[in-house]
């Protein structure tokens, strides 16, 4: 992004206007094309596919009827929620109460500046880019914890200071995660990281050694967590708390939150994509066309994100929701001291290993290879034994 504006700016398309007014300028237009171009149509979608996927796993045929497959339902419930009254009790703490939706979107829309979409698209490749996630996902939580103090409802009271509780303490784990993937690379840049790996999988840090395979999955669940997603969606708790922190939401502020938990489901898609899976990379050499070959990194980068979001799926329609005892357990009995295991492990893995072990990767690729393989065969066998029935109606 850097390079394309210093190009503009040299050929003289801004008039002689100084780069400190340019890139400002450029860095919030390309922020406002992601964020309409790019999230609010991906969260419609995600938000159908998402509603299909659970009424398949639970023999349902979902929403079908708003569009071909459905697949307006979602653009429908959003203009539904925007004609509705936006109601804001009398108790309640107006500021606070109206700002809080506002602030947890922004903090989960921040995140994109530093998501590196190929090789040339990223708003601003910071140099502390990881760090930077870290500290400005925090912001859930005080957007949470502020929606459900000032709307002076218990319940929503109840709901925020449970997300708050959460988020602090799957923080911990989340970045002990992150720890393993920059002792490896040194850097806390997205970009640096991406390149730091390859395109084939035995050179993602996924399978760089058994350390860093279980720091991905252990910052995935944590990610979940810090989201509100099944299996913690204690927050919300709609059999306890009735909705939770966004009980007393309606309208456009209520869908604002919605926009936010299925949009931060990408988010984590894509920082697993970025840190573990490689990113965009893509095999090199067959083309010279800059165009085309961001367009391919874009395509992988997307797919390899969006395959997190699709588990976070499955997980919500097979799991139930868990007590916050076992919440609180998972986090600081079991992933937090994994977490420390990961990082020193990794730091003795390269103390042996500097250049890294060539054959431990093969290895673990084949092995999760042979897992996925049975995991999608007792699938198969499941589907055959429910002989469901494949409908060949648009509609439907």
């Amino acid at each position: 992004m850097q390079s394309f504006i210093d190009g503009l700016i040299a050929s003289g398309v801004f008039g002689g206007l100084p780069a400190e007014a340019v890139y400002p300028a450029m860095m919030f237009l390309f922020a406002a094309i992601v964020v309409f171009g790019f999230v609010l149509p991906l969260v419609t979608i995600t938000i159908w596919l998402e509603r299909r996927v659970w009424s398949r796993i639970q023999s349902r045929v979902g929403p079908n009827r708003v569009g071909p497959q459905g697949v307006l339902q979602g653009l429908a419930d959003g203009v539904k929620n925007i004609l509705k009254e936006d109601v804001v009790p009398d108790a309640a703490d107006r500021p606070l109460f109206v700002f809080a939706p506002y602030l947890l979107v922004w903090g989960f829309l921040a995140t994109f500046v530093v998501i590196p979409f190929s090789s040339a698209l990223v708003i601003a490749d910071l140099n502390v880019g990881i760090l930077y996630i870290v500290a400005i996902v925090a912001l859930s939580a005080v957007g949470v914890l502020m929606a459900g103090w000032a709307s002076n409802n218990k319940w929503s009271l109840l709901g925020g200071i449970r997300s708050a509780a959460q988020v602090v303490s799957y923080e911990i784990p989340a970045g002990l995660a992150l720890l393993p993937v920059v002792l490896l690379t040194g850097t806390l840049s997205t970009q640096g990281i991406i390149q730091a790996q390859g395109w084939a999988p035995w050179d993602w840090f996924l399978f760089h050694s058994p350390f860093t395979f279980i720091a991905a999955f252990a910052f995935y669940i944590s990610a979940l967590a810090e989201t509100n997603r099944t299996p913690f969606d204690i927050p919300e708790a709609e059999s306890e708390l009735v909705a939770g922190f966004a009980t007393e939401y309606s309208g456009f502020r209520f869908a604002l939150f919605f926009l936010a938990e299925w949009g931060s489901l990408y988010v984590t898609g894509a920082i697993m994509a970025v840190l573990f899976l490689g990113g965009w990379q893509i095999p090199t050499g067959w083309t010279n066309n800059t165009v085309v070959l961001n367009i391919a990194q874009l395509t992988v980068f997307f797919l390899k994100a969006y395959f997190w979001v699709f588990l976070a799926m499955w997980i919500r329609a097979t799991l139930p929701r868990i007590r916050v005892d076992q919440m609180m357990s998972l986090c600081w009995k079991y992933l937090v001291p994994l977490g420390f295991v990961n990082l020193v492990g990794t730091a003795v893995w390269m103390v042996i290993w500097p250049e890294g072990n060539a054959f431990v990767p093969y290895l673990m690729v084949v092995g999760t290879l042979a897992l996925i393989v049975i995991f999608f065969r007792r699938v198969l066998y499941h589907l055959r034994r429910a002989k469901p029935e494949l409908y060949f109606n648009p509609a439907i």
